[in-house]
């Protein structure tokens, strides 16, 4: 796809266009509960919780179903491609969002959102296929970094825009940030050839390939951690504005607070991220990865009493460094751990599974929300972590075993795993 001298170049424009990519999807993120809302009517408490955690899972679970598809038709068609596709379709899809009547319509762009995009696992799958193997934890852990920062820009725009302009403007930024991202992925990414040619029907092609878990359990257990991960840290997701907006007097300004709160942690995680690579090199990715585990865990109860947005902000700020190196780590020991013809279909799993997790997440979280209260959330949420922690310091040690042929990683990271 790329030679040695000029990977770095199209690693750049891969960085920036999946930037903007989440900033785009994030802007309009945490002004959903409000759009639902004031837009479209939905004013009693219970059915704005339930439509909330719907229109966040439902993108979940058609993701959960399309990504492993995706993934395969990355190694059999071409990674390039999959990322062009993310970004305008991802583009197209928010733009009709902000025209919406009904919630129901809203919950049903939400599902073809899933559908259509999931640019995290292209971009993902395209760098861990140019980055030479002496560079590969670096560049995706870099890549994480950008994931991050998107995702902590965008939330501040949107919740400017929302109180400034209304809540449908937001869904039209989020468009432009998406065709932004396509035209630099069509203009500064060269096609890549298809890793991998499959003969036979058409739906043949579109199967995941689980032969890299059949030969490696450990592989697998890195993958089910992962969604464990992510159906904890999206629990509390689809309830935080409102959260933030029972802390607040004054209604006024609630977006910007929200957009705020999740704009910060976004960096804190985008730095930790950024970091994770020095880390993982001195003692070792899976120990990372488990310190990351615990020291979020622990960050998330004091969330559960918090009284001020303030105090919020400070320990979802902490808690976001640690979290914030938990991705980078898993996506580390799964491309150390799958050779390059495969790694479209694998991430392409791993994709699936958290979307599993991410659907799970926010239906408990605004199920319990409705039951307890706030609080109890963030509980669970905790409870999630830990036992996670615990499950991948059981599954996921040390290795042993000689690296996988053409898998990207330096030697001695992958004796420290």
């Amino acid at each position: 796809m790329t030679t040695a001298p000029d990977w770095k170049r199209t690693f750049w424009a891969i960085l920036a266009a999946e930037f903007l990519a989440l900033a785009g999807f994030n802007t309009s993120i945490p002004i959903v509960p409000f759009f639902l809302e004031d837009d479209l009517g939905v004013t009693d408490p219970v059915a704005l919780k339930l439509w909330v955690g719907a229109c966040q899972a439902i993108v979940a679970i058609t993701l959960m179903v399309f990504a492993p598809i995706w993934g395969r038709l990355a190694d059999t068609r071409g990674k390039r491609l999959m990322l062009v596709r993310a970004t305008f379709g991802g583009a197209v899809v928010l733009a009709l969002m902000g025209i919406v009547a009904r919630p129901w319509q809203l919950f049903a762009l939400r599902g073809m959102q899933g559908m259509l995009t999931g640019t995290v696992a292209a971009a993902t799958v395209l760098v861990a296929a140019i980055a030479p193997r002496e560079q590969a934890g670096w560049a995706l852990g870099l890549l994480q970094t950008g994931v991050y920062a998107g995702q902590s820009i965008g939330p501040a725009i949107g919740g400017v825009l929302s109180d400034l302009f209304g809540h449908r403007v937001n869904f039209a930024v989020s468009a432009v940030f998406l065709v932004a991202a396509g035209v630099i992925v069509l203009r500064f990414i060269p096609r890549d050839r298809p890793a991998t040619q499959v003969t036979g029907a058409f739906w043949r092609r579109l199967l995941p390939d689980f032969t890299p878990l059949a030969r490696n359990r450990e592989l697998t257990a890195v993958l089910v951690v992962s969604g464990v991960v992510q159906a904890a840290t999206s629990v509390v997701g689809p309830i935080l504005p409102l959260f933030i907006r029972s802390m607040t007097p004054d209604a006024t300004g609630v977006a910007s607070t929200t957009g705020l709160i999740l704009g910060v942690t976004s960096v804190a995680a985008a730095l930790a991220a950024a970091g994770v690579g020095r880390v993982c090199w001195r003692i070792g990715t899976a120990r990372t990865l488990h310190l990351c585990l615990w020291g979020a865990c622990l960050l998330v109860v004091p969330q559960a009493f918090s009284r001020t947005p303030l105090q919020l902000l400070v320990f979802r700020t902490v808690g976001a460094i640690f979290l914030g190196g938990t991705m980078p780590a898993i996506n580390a020991l799964i491309a150390l751990r799958t050779d390059r013809d495969h790694q479209g279909s694998v991430f392409g799993l791993s994709s699936s599974i958290n979307s599993a997790g991410w659907a799970l997440g926010p239906m408990v979280g605004a199920s319990v929300a409705v039951g307890a209260g706030y609080p109890p959330v963030f509980l669970i949420t905790a409870a999630g972590l830990a036992l996670t922690a615990v499950a991948s310091q059981v599954l996921v040690r040390r290795r042993a075993e000689a690296p996988v042929p053409g898998a990207p990683g330096p030697p001695d990271l992958e004796g420290k795993v």
